[in-house]
């Protein structure tokens, strides 16, 4: 699987202290900014679009605390 158009939060637009995320044909990858050639791990579709959803819902920040 090859991720495509990697990109990272534009929060972190002046750090390499973050993820980025690219594209893939059955999902996304997630890979860390600050060693890129370690390689990513893949997400299936389905459950990027739960966990995206859970984000904006506010579900996680509330386990988190």
């Amino acid at each position: 699987m090859s991720a495509l158009g990697w990109r990272k939060p534009s929060r972190s637009v002046n750090t390499d202290n973050c993820v980025e995320v690219g594209r893939s044909a059955g999902g996304a990858a997630v890979r860390d900014t600050k060693d890129r050639a370690a390689g990513y791990f893949a997400v299936p579709r389905p459950r990027w679009s739960e966990f995206l959803a859970a984000l904006k819902s506010g579900r996680l920040a509330a386990e988190a605390r």
